[in-house]
């Protein structure tokens, strides 16, 4: 280590008191040598394995492929679990407790004697907090996401797992399929560990950093029971060796450049409304100053190109043989700063001298996109003064210009309770519109904004509506839905006054949202409204309410 910088954990081993001695005799007793640790840098394996967590329940294995790498490199290491939050099972969200991992995986790395980290991720969650984390500690990292599970395979279909699942339960809803087709499903939808084979959440949370700069290139998309998957974790462990050399720390690498690269791919990619919210809390917890409006302005110069569900056909097992997210990039290429520096040491246009695309259907081609624009477009208007997000490429087209009656569900109980009446008074016009399902009304940010179809409405063959609420919805989803509308109905944002029958505009090109009726009406209404009583009163759960930031300022704790 000459000419290097002294290493982070010499200051818990190279130490002459009794602590010294004590920390290597406590190494000594895990069978590791005190021979083992002169000069050599100590890499944390952070892993979010969880058996409540399927995307992540191979990243044991995946650590394993690590530590040969960092022993490989010159390294040591050591393997340290945090929180993981899985989406299927944690209630009311996961995202109540994103923060809570964030301060789980930065207190984890700054408390112990670690110059380097490897970060194993994989689910919607997990992969922003952990990155959230490690940007505030401030020590060389490196990302290894789990990867998507394999397509599921149902009756001579392929299905993506959430997006499929979503479309074949109002089948369901109707009647069309029976309880044995039901039961088929599910056990096929979903058949080994990875995340949603869909361009979901986690599927867009990968390939965004990636493109970002903090993955080995082409690490994202590959599947998670595929062999190259360890191939690049044992690479990645053995770089994170190098990162520790050469000091490359998240902050030369998340510049406001890195991360507007990473808002174009996600655009390119028909990304998920939740990457809006995880990149403006990475970005803060980086020092850059992003802005919801500078997500419109990428996606009116930014195609969608990716043909992956739900905003297209394909699953992320054919997107990664048809070239990833090296190609997707490359495709796009003069809309990127190439410039930035990536993890493996090179500039990210370095990375995308060798990059292909084998499947131009899959990966479509600049003149020939889903869409002109990019995934996600931001909305203003009266009813959303500080933002609303619509996932436009994954919406009807018919619908993205419409006017209509609102129909209003007080909160996501109300709607569970009334969405299958026979006698809702709804039609194909009317805009369904749910209040308190934000970061503090739900509370935690629920993924509830795809809000069904009404029953009586699917019986007739409507397959979409216009849908407004302050919640946040699942990448895998698909519809007209409008989101995270800020500020949030439980802290008085407009969307606390509508009722039903106001009527409702939604033009999309024009980016509006709007409630029509009078200035003085809306102020009225609003000055009637009275808070709901906090749900918690003490815990985790009353330090979210007490310190969450709304949605277009990424819902991170406003003292970090």
């Amino acid at each position: 280590m000459t000419n290097q910088k002294k290493l982070r954990s010499a200051a818990w081993f190279d130490t002459p008191e009794y602590y010294g001695f004590s920390r290597k005799a406590w190494l000594r007793s895990e069978g590791l040598g005190s021979h083992i640790f002169h000069g050599k840098p100590v890499i944390g394996i952070c892993n979010s394995w969880s058996e409540l967590n399927n995307c992540n329940l191979h990243l044991r294995q995946v650590a394993e492929a690590v530590k040969r790498g960092v022993w490989v490199g010159g390294g040591v290491p050591l393997e340290f679990p945090t929180i993981s939050l899985g989406e299927m099972f944690l209630r009311p969200t996961s995202m109540l407790l994103r923060n809570l991992m964030a301060m789980d995986v930065e207190e984890s790395i700054r408390a112990n004697p670690l110059d380097g980290v490897v970060l194993l991720c994989g689910c919607d969650k997990t992969t922003p907090a952990q990155l959230m984390g490690a940007i505030s500690a401030g020590i060389p990292a490196i990302l290894v996401p789990g990867g998507p599970m394999l397509g599921g395979l149902w009756r001579n279909q392929k299905l993506g797992a959430g997006t499929d699942g979503r479309r074949l339960f109002d089948q369901y809803r109707r009647g069309e399929l029976g309880p044995r087709e039901w039961s088929e499903i599910e056990g096929a939808i979903a058949r080994s560990a990875g995340h949603c084979a869909v361009m979901g959440t986690a599927s867009t949370m990968a390939c965004v950093v990636e493109a970002m700069g903090m993955t080995l290139p082409g690490c994202a998309a590959i599947p998670a029971v595929d062999s190259r998957r360890y191939e690049i974790a044992e690479r990645s462990g053995m770089r994170i060796v190098e990162m520790v050399k050469e000091d490359l720390t998240p902050s030369r690498i998340l510049t406001r450049q890195a991360i507007e690269n990473g808002v174009t791919a996600m655009m390119a990619l028909g990304g998920s409304t939740n990457a809006v919210v995880h990149l403006l809390a990475i970005a803060r917890r980086a020092g850059v100053a992003l802005q919801l409006d500078d997500f419109d302005v990428i996606s009116r110069r930014t195609p969608t190109l990716a043909n992956v569900k739900p905003s297209g056909e394909y699953l992320m097992e054919d997107f990664f043989a048809a070239g990833g997210v090296p190609a997707l990039l490359m495709r796009i290429r003069e809309l990127l700063n190439g410039d930035c520096l990536t993890v493996n040491g090179k500039t990210l246009a370095q990375n995308l001298e060798a990059a292909a695309c084998w499947n131009e259907e899959i990966i479509r081609p600049l003149d020939r996109p889903l869409s002109q624009q990019g995934a996600i477009a931001v909305l203003r208007g009266n009813l959303c003064p500080d933002g609303a997000v619509i996932k436009q490429s994954a919406a009807s087209p018919a619908l993205l210009r419409h006017r209509g009656p609102a129909y209003v569900f007080e909160n996501y109980e109300h709607m569970r309770e009334q969405i299958d009446s026979p006698d809702l008074p709804v039609d194909e016009k009317t805009v369904l519109v749910m209040k308190n399902c934000g970061p503090k009304g739900a509370p935690g940010f629920p993924e509830w904004g795809h809000i069904p179809i009404p029953k009586r409405l699917l019986e007739r063959g409507v397959q979409d509506v216009v849908r407004i609420s302050d919640a946040r919805m699942s990448g895998t989803s698909f519809g007209t839905i409008v989101l995270h509308v800020a500020p949030e109905s439980a802290v008085g944002g407009p969307l606390a006054a509508v009722r039903t029958g106001d009527e409702v505009t939604l033009d999309v090109e024009s980016r509006l949202l709007q409630l029509e009726i009078s200035n003085d009406e809306l102020e009225a209404r609003l000055a009637q409204f009275v808070p709901p009583p906090p749900h918690y009163q003490r815990g985790y759960g009353k330090l979210f309410l007490d310190h969450v930031t709304q949605a277009h300022l990424g819902c991170d704790f406003d003292f970090l």
